[in-house]
């Protein structure tokens, strides 16, 4: 028995397709398809805005993960009285998404710049998304069965196997496609855009004997105004995002984007009577250096790693170039290579005036060698050795950068240290920090470097910052090099007293982090509870 030949009061309502059932079950498949990418952008957007903002990628990534999942049963559970009206209300569930997913990530934005309720709003944004995602899948489920007499079980697996391979596409597209395109904020509002045409133009079109006249109006008119809606705030996309980041600094933005791995914000605060002027670079709103101050941490991170050769420096990190220019201010420095994993800074380092004043133009020199690659993995595929090493990595405020604070990658250092060769690392604040940076010291120790600790002060970056010395025969003080240029923080009477650490600031037993147990990331956010 056919759909059309049961009984009246036991059947829905027939669709009488103006097509055949064949290329009709093609199309609706293809929507899945769409709609499927589609939803998994959404998801992949919360999780991205999430790992720029507030840094925790694992604990956003599983909050947002487990509250669309959870919301999407809701919502299949929620789209069973809708079963009735299938094609009616897929377009309005589709509009609704496209509206809610298309300005997610604006919205979570400015919660985040104006309003300081981010996770509020993430939750609520996730549970929204997942819910509409979630009534997707029975509404479809109808409308293919109800396109022809088809099998549950066929039905099924045709629209599970659209549903997979669409999210396989929205997966691939949003780093590879969207991103680079447009952006975060215009990415989604795209997505959106392509969610509304696909869940309604193709309703109107293939259930319009179905719909009826006033149902057709009604679509097509929501689905002009979704569409508009989400035009204009893709062409107010760029104002909105200039004034929300300046939102989150108290000096005027003077560049800021977004990559494909970080957020990069320089600001600059031109002098004052009662202030100089000040430079200033943020990763992800994580401050990296003042201008007025940061000669005192390259200072102190570049020139005691010298002390045990200047041929060839490689450095870590550091792609605003400061750190290779404390390197080039020593004579005896052949080649420096300077491995930054975000292509973008190192363009940024030899392209913006005020920071290409700043370093001296330090990477545009000949004897410097810029590699575009992620740390790590350079390390495991070089067979070079290094006279010295100067790893300048942003703090490890997540399990994406707490890798680079493993015993693993100290382990890879390690076998780029040519015989006497130093390394020096940047290990954040023993006054603030003091688990995570003694977790570091632990790590370089448990990786088989002769560690020293030491410690100066940055006023910009909250007073005390330390670093820790590594070296491959037994400990040695931190020194000064032979010839070393003149220095407007360090001397080595401040560098000898720089080793030693007040009670308060003293060892304390801590674990090595290793990447199966990333626990400097336990103790960096146990920092700031």
């Amino acid at each position: 028995m056919t759909v059309d030949e049961r009984p009246a009061a036991a059947s829905p309502p027939p669709l009488d397709l103006p097509v055949h059932s064949r290329p009709a079950r093609a199309i609706v498949l293809a929507v899945v398809f769409v709609c499927a990418a589609c939803g998994l952008v959404y998801e992949l957007a919360l999780v991205a805005l999430g790992s720029y903002l507030v840094g925790d990628t694992v604990a956003n990534a599983a909050l947002v993960i487990s509250l669309m999942v959870f919301a999407m049963g809701l919502g299949s559970l929620a789209a069973k009285p809708l079963q009735r009206w299938p094609a009616a209300a897929f377009a309005g569930v589709e509009l609704a998404l496209a509206l809610v997913g298309g300005t997610s990530v604006l919205l979570l934005y400015a919660s985040y710049s104006w309003l300081r309720l981010y996770t509020p709003a993430l939750i609520v944004e996730a549970l929204l998304i997942g819910l509409l995602i979630g009534a997707e899948i029975p509404l479809l489920m109808t409308l293919l069965q109800r396109i022809r007499a088809q099998e549950a079980g066929s039905a099924v697996a045709d629209l599970f196997a659209a549903d997979y391979v669409g999210a396989l596409l929205g997966g691939l597209a949003f780093p590879f496609l969207l991103l680079p395109l447009f952006g975060q904020l215009r990415g989604a509002l795209v997505v959106g855009m392509i969610n509304a045409v696909a869940g309604t133009v193709v309703v109107l079109w293939l259930f319009r004997r179905v719909l009826g006249y006033r149902a057709q109006a009604g679509i097509g008119l929501a689905t002009g105004v979704v569409l508009l809606l989400l035009v204009l705030t893709a062409a107010l996309a760029a104002p909105f995002e200039v004034a929300a980041r300046q939102a989150l600094y108290a000096a005027p933005v003077v560049h800021g984007e977004r990559t494909p791995y970080q957020e990069i914000v320089l600001t600059h605060a031109t002098a004052l009577d009662t202030r100089p002027d000040d430079l200033r670079l943020y990763l992800n709103g994580d401050l990296q250096f003042s201008s007025i101050d940061e000669y005192r941490y390259h200072e102190a991170l570049v020139h005691p790693a010298l002390a045990g050769g200047q041929g060839r420096v490689l450095v870590l990190g550091g792609g605003d170039g400061l750190a290779a220019r404390e390197v080039l201010r020593h004579p005896g420095v052949r080649e420096v290579v300077e491995v930054e994993l975000d292509p973008a800074m190192l363009g940024l380092a030899r392209t913006f005036a005020d920071l290409v004043a700043l370093n001296r133009g330090a990477l545009d020199d000949p004897r410097v060698h810029t590699v575009a690659a992620d740390a790590f993995t350079w390390l495991r595929d070089t067979d070079d050795a290094f006279d010295a090493v100067v790893v300048d990595m942003p703090d490890p405020d997540a399990v994406a950068t707490a890798k680079l604070y493993s015993v693993e990658f100290y382990g890879l250092v390690r076998q780029v240290l040519a015989p006497g060769a130093r390394v020096v690392v940047q290990a954040g604040s023993p006054s603030f920090a003091r688990e995570a940076f003694w977790s570091i010291e632990a790590s370089m120790a448990t990786a088989g470097l002769a560690t020293t600790p030491y410690h100066v002060a940055v006023p910009s970056f909250g007073g005390d910052w330390g670093f820790v010395q590594g070296t491959l025969g037994p400990t040695v003080a931190p020194v000064l090099p032979p010839g070393t240029p003149p220095l407007r923080s360090l001397d080595p009477a401040t560098l000898a007293a720089s080793t030693v650490f007040a009670p308060d600031l003293a060892r304390v037993p801590v674990q090595a982090s290793t990447i199966d147990r990333p626990r400097i990331v336990d103790y960096r956010l146990a920092t700031t509870r």
